[in-house]
């Protein structure tokens, strides 16, 4: 059977380590007189490689991944390193200051006398005050605050502060006050350190530092270490807080009341507390919906039940934004495997000259996978609804695919203008998002504006026309309160329109004609005001610019719900979408809460698949002793019931593994080597009952059976055999 790590090589030249060579003959008379034709094989060029080989489409989807996920990695990085920009920046500040109160009240540096705690100071006092960041991570798990507190370590070293990062596990019982002191001094000592004192610490600080630069201690979960621990290594630095500038910042993920409940009172009053305040999980989410999902950084976008299943996810996570990235990661992977088409994403997130060369690689897809292109049912809903009849070959296909990034570019800037008039009443982009990928909602629309259009006009206003929509509350909500907005804030709203829409022509010259409009009507208002300043006549301009308000205001949500209604077309109802947009909300359900014990068994079955062996493939389900050993146990279990005869699952075991090979030992049996075959047969036994018993010992391992009671030692229970 072949290794999995070994492919059976394609080339028939490799396939014997053989080399080419040529042969010189005198050529025959047929050849002189036949015009010779030119050889297939040309070895001084290799040949081009075409997508219609199998492994090269598996390769495109490799790379397609490493290309998509590299990049949306890239910028959920970014994107939350820049949401705690802020926060670091003012942690920061906070260190240098409280680094400069602890120099403001120390006294001369005397270095016979490093290694001595309580330095005295300028007033002739001892000072054990230890500076204390609580930052507030608002976050229940801590797999999002340990990426956190690892960027701002990363920050305050680039501010040149020596940074340790001190996990909770630190603070165990079974560690000690040692182990969470080790832990410290080996981050900055760079050491490993056996007997672990503080003094260490302070002879490397004077030698090093020169007392120029702080030493911050990060805990990042105060609330899980232990309390007795923490109070102990409190007093301890305290002790040193002046000789060594310390400065601890700890992690909170509850309220101030955590160090009340955690720390003992002693150690309580040494700490000078400041408070910090991270980003809501929430508000994390948004931004990286925003930069990947929403801006479409990689191309690749997700349904509108996927993409409420992630949010549900996220939620029972509680509030986990590790696993939402690794839910859509793993939505990604799904997508690869599923659509034979998904490798386009990699043309897609491609740029500048590789971007060109879309319609060349496209060229040499086979005509099975172009007509796969345009048997996807968006197109033939597209094309039916259009009556459009077009030629169905590489170059269409890549026109369709710019049509859909030009459908997308649209889409997004509606759905970010929703979301700035939404700022101003704290609207969620989550909530708004979900609500645009809709198409049930998208259908709607047009069904209402359809009928609506049919009625008298009379009987229906215009707003109620727009806005009538059943399964888009928040839109609506966010469209109708455009008409509370006051001036000051309109204008700032039109101007954020102006700038997501400078790619759509007619969009965008309606929000300049109503800004010029919002512009003449004040300047008129203040030449009135200017020109009469009676109090009649102040009244009366003052109730005219509140209605010449009004009028800009309606005509932005009017303006608003026309381009929401005419444009937004959902990502699920654009043509050709299934090539890059994930839909099947079960595959990625049960593969991110899965069921692992079916999985393995799937896997035993078809494990040649795994293993890339064609001699298996071909058994048709029957056993052959070159399948692999905990593949035939499974296999011969099959047979039994809920408990498996060990014996008897053994001998047959030796017959399935032993079948090949005997009329071979027949030939070469000899009465004079009768020894020598009853030594190999023991030996043989001895290794067919070692192959057996690791093959029981991995079915045990991976949950498939188990040892029952021991008064049946010569059996053994399966469990869940069986999908």
């Amino acid at each position: 059977m072949d290794s999995p790590n070994e492919h059976p090589p394609t080339d028939p030249l490799t396939k014997n380590n053989l080399q080419p060579f040529f042969v010189l003959h005198k050529a025959s008379k047929s050849s002189e007189s036949t015009p010779r034709k030119p050889s297939k094989r040309r070895l001084d060029s290799s040949p081009k490689v075409s997508l219609n080989n199998e492994n090269m489409k598996e390769n495109l989807k490799m790379e397609a991944f490493r290309c998509v996920w590299s990049k949306i990695d890239s910028s959920i990085k970014d994107v939350l390193r820049s949401i705690n920009a802020d926060v670091f920046d003012e942690i920061g500040r906070w260190v240098r200051e409280s680094f400069n109160a602890i120099c403001s009240c120390r006294g001369p540096v005397d270095t016979s006398k490093s290694s001595l705690p309580y330095p005295f100071v300028h007033n002739g006092g001892i000072v054990r005050n230890l500076f204390t960041g609580l930052v507030f991570t608002k976050n229940i798990e801590t797999v999002d605050d340990i990426l956190t507190f690892a960027e701002l370590g990363l920050n305050l070293k680039s501010r040149g502060c020596y940074v340790a990062n001190i996990s909770s596990l630190d603070f165990s019982t079974k560690n000690g006050i040692g182990g969470c002191l080790r832990a410290f001094l080996r981050q900055l000592l760079m050491v490993d350190i056996e007997a672990a004192d503080v003094s260490l610490l302070v002879s490397w600080y004077s030698d090093h530092g020169k007392y120029e630069k702080p030493v911050v201690v990060i805990i990042e979960d105060m609330e899980r270490c232990s309390g007795a621990l923490l109070s102990d290594f409190i007093n301890m630095l305290s002790e040193w807080s002046v000789k060594i500038p310390i400065i601890l910042i700890a992690g909170v993920a509850t309220s101030t009341d955590a160090l009340r409940n955690v720390l003992t009172s002693h150690a309580l009053q040494y700490l000078s507390t400041s408070t910090f305040f991270l980003k809501s999980p929430s508000e994390r989410l948004d931004a990286i919906i925003e930069a990947v999902l929403v801006k479409n950084c990689a191309g690749f976008s997700v349904g509108h039940k996927v993409a409420s299943f992630l949010r549900n996810y996220f939620l029972r996570q509680d509030g986990t934004v590790t696993s939402f990235v690794r839910a859509l990661k793993m939505a990604i992977v799904q997508q690869l495997s599923v659509e034979p088409l998904s490798f386009v994403l990699k043309f897609l997130v491609d740029e500048g000259d590789n971007k060109r060369s879309c319609c060349e690689d496209l060229a040499d897809m086979s005509e099975e996978l172009i007509k796969h292109a345009f048997e996807l049912p968006s197109y033939r809903t597209y094309s039916v609804n259009r009556n459009n009849h077009v030629e169905l070959n590489a170059m269409s296909l890549g026109q369709g695919l710019s049509e859909l990034q030009r459908l997308q570019e649209l889409w997004r800037s509606r759905l970010m203008c929703l979301h700035e008039a939404g700022r101003y009443h704290k609207v969620a982009l989550l909530d708004l998002y979900l609500e645009a990928l809709d198409p049930e909602s998208y259908n709607s629309r047009l069904s209402n504006h359809d009928r609506d259009s049919a009625k008298d006009k009379s009987l229906l206003s215009n707003n109620d026309k727009l806005f009538r929509l059943q399964k888009a509350e928040v839109t609506n909500q966010v469209i109708r309160k455009i008409r509370d907005l006051p001036a000051a804030k309109l204008s700032q709203l039109l101007k954020s329109w102006e700038r997501l829409t400078e790619g759509t022509i007619e969009v965008h010259e309606k929000i300049i004609e109503l800004q010029s409009q919002m512009v003449s009507e004040d300047v008129k208002s203040h030449k009135a005001e200017l020109t009469d300043i009676s109090k009649r006549h102040v009244n009366r301009c003052r109730l005219n610019k509140e209605k010449d308000a009004c009028t800009s205001n309606d005509k932005a949500m009017t303006l608003a719900g026309q381009t929401i209604r005419d444009n937004m077309l959902p990502i699920e109802c654009m043509p050709f979408h299934e090539l890059i947009c994930f839909k099947d909300v079960d595959n990625l359900q049960s593969a991110l809460i899965g069921d692992p014990r079916r999985r393995i068994q799937i896997d035993l079955l078809n494990f040649y698949k795994i293993l890339k062996c064609g001699c298996c493939s071909n058994s048709g389900g029957t056993l052959s002793p070159s399948m692999h050993d905990t593949s035939i146990m499974y296999l011969l279990a099959q047979e039994y019931g809920d408990l498996i005869n060990l014996h008897d699952w053994f001998q047959s075991f030796k017959v399935a593994i032993s079948s090949s090979g005997k009329k071979g030992l027949k030939k070469l049996a000899s009465p004079k080597k009768r020894k020598d075959n009853t030594y190999s047969q023991n030996n043989s036994d001895a290794l067919i009952q070692a192959r057996f018993c690791r093959a029981v010992m991995e079915l045990q391992i991976t949950g498939l059976l188990r040892m029952p009671s021991k008064r049946r030692p010569d059996f053994v229970q399966r469990v869940a055999f069986g999908v």
